[in-house]
């Protein structure tokens, strides 16, 4: 089987009760998620071999989160342990034509302060077939962006395939410091994943007549949008999602993939959203596995979409479905009916 290897940040999510708003009432939720973390544990509901590294403290907080990935079966043996603080994100659930609300509490974070001489990445890649990041990694500082380079290189090194979700977030660094990092580190890249706003804000490209606020996408620009990253930095493969956010409550969902050769678009779901933080990671999680399962172009991007719609019913930043769930919605049945 398979081992694949994911590195970001687990934070502490702290979220009032249902769409409640901050401070509603006196009760948050305490749950973990990251990007990295939840492709690691879609993965490992997928029955992947897959681990998990990052950097936590020692305290109950910290082992808390090793404990939530443990519990779905995700390899916790290369995350180092030091430093003082877990991050926290406080997140509030937009409905209707309220959005949601994310503010984070994550400087001088354990894996913030991380050093490069913290990892061993040669042993952490020994027999692995696959490395996942995400541009909210790098974000986190320039010694940051150090370790990802490092990863990256023992990757190459190691024959590792590297897929990375560019997950650009504005509240952690500047277009600019976005820029330069990933056109480094995309230079190992092998799978990119982008969205209808990662591509423009990191490196200015973008597709024609689209409106992300305005819930009008032009599909066909994507194709542009695509070649022109894989152009730019010889991917193998360029995964665009295509999100029309008719509200908050209510989306829009598909995606393409393109190969070199064909850009295949999934089909589009209808999603009347529980929780939508973690939708992309679900993506990558699921495009991850069909690849690595030898999938098509085509059935990789229908198994890719269809594990990040169901994600969509899911509360917690965490993906709970199973291979058979998301082969039954891509196959064609997403009519909800209760199984008996």
């Amino acid at each position: 089987m398979a081992k694949i290897v994911t590195f970001g940040e687990i934070m502490l999510r702290l979220a009032p009760n249902g769409y409640y708003r901050f401070f509603q009432n006196d009760q948050m939720q305490a749950t973990f998620g990251g990007g990295e973390a939840n492709v690691a544990v879609s993965l490992a509901n997928y029955g992947m071999d897959v681990s998990f590294v990052t950097k936590l403290p020692t305290h109950a907080i910290g082992q808390a989160a090793v404990n939530s990935l443990r519990y779905f079966g995700v390899d916790t043996s290369d995350i180092v342990r030091g430093g003082d603080r877990v991050g926290i994100y406080y997140l509030e659930k937009g409905a209707s034509q309220r959005g949601s609300v994310c503010i984070y509490d994550r400087a001088h974070s354990a894996i913030q302060e991380a050093a490069p001489s913290d990892f061993d990445w040669e042993k952490i890649f020994d027999g692995a077939e696959w490395f996942h990041f995400t541009g909210i990694t790098p974000a986190l500082g320039p010694n940051v962006v150090e370790i990802c380079r490092d990863a990256c290189k023992a990757a190459k090194a190691n024959g590792v395939k590297i897929s990375c979700d560019l997950n650009y977030r504005g509240k952690l660094w500047t277009r600019a410091e976005a820029r330069a990092a990933m056109t480094d580190l995309c230079q190992y890249v092998d799978v990119c994943i982008s969205n209808e706003e990662d591509a423009k804000d990191v490196f200015g490209i973008e597709a024609e007549n689209t409106d992300i606020y305005g819930g009008k996408l032009n599909k066909e620009g994507y194709k542009s949008v695509a070649k022109q990253l894989a152009d730019k930095f010889g991917f193998e493969k360029v995964a665009i999602t295509l999100r029309t956010s008719i509200s908050a409550s209510d989306n829009d969902w598909a995606a393409m993939l393109y190969d070199g050769t064909d850009y295949c678009f999934s089909k589009e779901y209808h999603l009347r959203i529980t929780d939508r933080v973690g939708g992309g990671d679900s993506f990558g999680g699921g495009l991850i596995y069909a690849l690595l399962n030898g999938k098509s172009t085509q059935d990789a991007v229908e198994f890719a979409v269809a594990a990040s719609a169901l994600k969509h019913s899911v509360e917690g930043d965490y993906n709970r479905v199973t291979v058979s769930e998301v082969e039954k919605l891509s196959g064609g049945d997403g009519s909800g009916r209760v199984q008996r």
